[in-house]
Protein backbone atom coordinates (compact mmCIF):
# COMPACT_ATOMS: atom_id res chain seq x y z
CA UNK A 1 0.00 0.00 0.00
CA UNK A 2 1.33 3.44 -0.59
CA UNK A 3 1.24 6.47 1.94
CA UNK A 4 -1.11 9.19 1.27
CA UNK A 5 -0.35 12.94 2.69
CA UNK A 6 -3.49 14.94 3.52
CA UNK A 7 -4.03 18.92 4.30
CA UNK A 8 -7.19 20.62 5.22
CA UNK A 9 -7.19 23.47 3.52
CA UNK A 10 -11.21 24.49 3.87
CA UNK A 11 -12.63 24.81 6.80
CA UNK A 12 -15.21 22.57 8.22
CA UNK A 13 -17.43 25.30 9.76
CA UNK A 14 -20.68 25.13 8.27
CA UNK A 15 -19.96 21.15 7.27
CA UNK A 16 -22.15 18.98 8.11
CA UNK A 17 -21.90 16.69 11.48
CA UNK A 18 -20.79 13.29 9.07
CA UNK A 19 -18.45 15.34 7.55
CA UNK A 20 -16.56 17.47 10.77
CA UNK A 21 -16.29 13.82 12.14
CA UNK A 22 -15.03 12.39 9.43
CA UNK A 23 -12.18 15.03 8.90
CA UNK A 24 -11.61 14.10 12.82
CA UNK A 25 -11.86 10.73 12.48
CA UNK A 26 -8.70 10.86 9.54
CA UNK A 27 -7.01 12.51 12.48
CA UNK A 28 -7.07 16.67 11.31
CA UNK A 29 -7.86 19.02 13.92
CA UNK A 30 -6.34 22.47 12.75
CA UNK A 31 -6.56 23.72 9.26
CA UNK A 32 -3.05 23.00 7.04
CA UNK A 33 -2.73 20.09 9.27
CA UNK A 34 -0.67 17.78 7.40
CA UNK A 35 -1.09 13.67 8.49
CA UNK A 36 -0.01 10.50 6.38
CA UNK A 37 -2.08 7.70 6.17
CA UNK A 38 -1.83 3.84 4.34
CA UNK A 39 -3.80 4.15 1.36
CA UNK A 40 -6.30 0.99 2.73
CA UNK A 41 -9.65 1.04 1.19
CA UNK A 42 -11.17 2.24 4.11
CA UNK A 43 -9.06 5.72 4.64
CA UNK A 44 -9.57 6.05 0.77
CA UNK A 45 -13.03 6.19 0.96
CA UNK A 46 -13.22 8.46 4.04
CA UNK A 47 -11.18 11.15 2.09
CA UNK A 48 -13.49 10.96 -1.16
CA UNK A 49 -16.50 11.68 1.19
CA UNK A 50 -14.27 15.11 2.23
CA UNK A 51 -12.14 15.76 -0.91
CA UNK A 52 -13.57 18.81 -1.28
CA UNK A 53 -11.79 20.36 1.75
CA UNK A 54 -8.35 18.15 1.58
CA UNK A 55 -5.88 18.41 -0.70
CA UNK A 56 -4.12 14.95 -1.09
CA UNK A 57 -0.81 13.64 -1.91
CA UNK A 58 0.84 10.64 -2.66
CA UNK A 59 3.82 9.96 -0.19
Amino acid sequence: MSKVKITLVKSTIDRTESQKRTVRALGITKMHQVKEHEGTPQILGMIKKVSHLLKVENA
